[in-house]
């Protein structure tokens, strides 16, 4: 009998648990239960007798696969994956997965959030500006981008987006105008939300030079990761161009600096919230369910993010 591990410290919701159960049962699998751990030895010792796991944010390194010596896949319940060692994952002959888009629309309610929540200074009693008839900019058209786009629509927003992966008459046949570069889309947008991936070539590429290309009054929304801004350099910029706003779901490393120095003009919630709902939560669990039970049973590698 397979065994399936579920090893969370920020816990599914016990309806994705049941979700997750009601799957694995009717694989005839076995599901353990690791929630809460504060130990990393917690996980080695969990982990050992594991055929399948299935994680958040949890970190999955070439210690854990080191001690996962049935480990056939592990599922990373979202859609980034920066917490798995994919190279280890490689080299233990595991397969990495993660759950693309299950979380997508989670993360375009909350751009708007805090859309809302900046255009209206932080509702502090003054007069704001509307997101009707602004210009949003997406940088990075995946599953989330694309959410995003069709929730400003509603907003009767002007739309464009750039991706140097996605093709301009993909973005286009979505009803978005196709930027032609990363600075085309900082230059002519009002807002511009971010929805890179943490790679070699994206980190601390969000800096002075990029966001100092905004117009007046412009804002910089960041629901990606943290590690693709430059924070010094933002902060310097931001605290010379008073005109500018940050708003984000990840907090800075700098979170106490940037708080002191740009009062009304950043905002960073206590925790990574963008996939926070309980929808989400549900789907991404189960999802991350079926790809095991389908990788197990059938050899489907659809969401495969090693190699």
């Amino acid at each position: 009998m397979s065994k399936v591990l579920i090893a969370t410290e920020k816990p599914f919701s016990k309806v994705a648990v049941d979700g997750i159960k009601a799957v694995t049962d009717a694989a005839g699998y076995e599901l353990s239960l690791l929630e809460k751990y504060t130990e990393k030895s917690q996980l080695l010792e969990a982990v050992a007798d594991a055929d399948a796991l299935i994680i958040r944010s949890d970190k999955v390194d070439a210690e854990v696969f080191d001690a996962a010596k049935q480990l056939k896949i592990v599922v990373r319940a979202g859609a980034g994956y920066d917490n798995i060692d994919l190279a280890s994952a490689t080299a233990h002959n595991v397969v990495a997965m993660n759950t693309p888009g299950q979380n997508a629309n989670s993360v375009a309610e909350l751009v708007f959030g805090l859309l809302v929540f900046g255009v209206r200074n932080f509702f502090n009693g003054t007069s704001g500006t509307e997101l009707k008839g602004k210009t949003l900019g997406i940088l990075a058209f995946g599953n989330v981008g694309r959410n995003v786009a069709r929730v400003a629509k509603g907003f009767d927003m002007n739309v464009k987006a750039y991706d140097a992966f996605c093709p301009a008459d993909v973005i286009e046949a979505a009803g978005v105008t196709a930027a032609k570069s990363q600075d085309e889309l900082f230059e002519t947008c009002d807002i511009v939300s971010l929805h890179i991936p943490a790679t070699p070539e994206t980190k601390q590429s969000i800096n002075a030079a990029l966001m100092g290309k905004m117009k007046k009054g412009g804002i910089l929304v960041n629901t990606a990761r943290k590690e693709v801004i430059n924070e010094p350099e933002l902060l310097q910029l931001l605290q010379e161009r008073t005109d500018l706003k940050y708003l984000t779901d990840i907090k800075p490393e700098m979170d106490a600096e940037y708080a002191q120095a740009l009062e009304g003009r950043y905002f960073a919630t206590p925790k990574k919230m963008g996939a926070q709902t309980a929808e989400a939560n549900v789907n991404a669990g189960i999802a991350a369910a079926n790809q095991i039970v389908d990788f197990l049973e059938k050899g489907i590698t659809k969401f495969q993010v090693n190699k």
